[in-house]
């Protein structure tokens, strides 16, 4: 069973920062196209950042230059590094993983992500 669990969300100053970690386990995590995605009250879930199987990533424009995505495929562990944070960057933010490998190479992501894990909060004040 596939499972995702998100962690290290919390409330930060504008100009803060924070790494997001989400621990996968019961699929060949390395070998899928990984991202994180985020939801901010009252608006749709969107794109933040993916990797694929081969390590390359790609931005949403929102958070280019500010945010890193990465892994670490000996510990199943996919990070989120958030720089410079803004007060527009408050939401929940959620990992995902995508079997398809699609989710890695298309302009909008989100419907080839099938796993999804809880959300952790980030909060940013002004």
């Amino acid at each position: 069973q596939v499972q995702l669990v998100e962690s290290g969300g919390g409330s930060v100053q504008a100009g803060g920062s924070l790494r997001l970690s989400c621990a996968v386990s019961g699929y060949p995590y390395s070998s899928y196209c990984m991202g994180w995605f985020r939801q901010a009250p009252g608006k749709t879930r969107e794109w933040v950042a993916t990797i694929g199987s081969d390590g390359s990533s790609r931005y949403a424009d929102s958070v280019k230059g500010r945010f890193t995505i990465s892994k670490d495929n000996a510990q199943n562990t996919l990070y989120l590094q958030m720089n410079s944070l803004k007060p527009e960057d408050t939401a929940m933010y959620y990992c995902a993983a995508d079997r398809s490998l699609l989710g890695c190479k298309v302009v909008s992501p989100l419907p080839y992500f099938g796993y999804w894990g809880q959300g952790t909060q980030v909060t940013v004040s002004s």
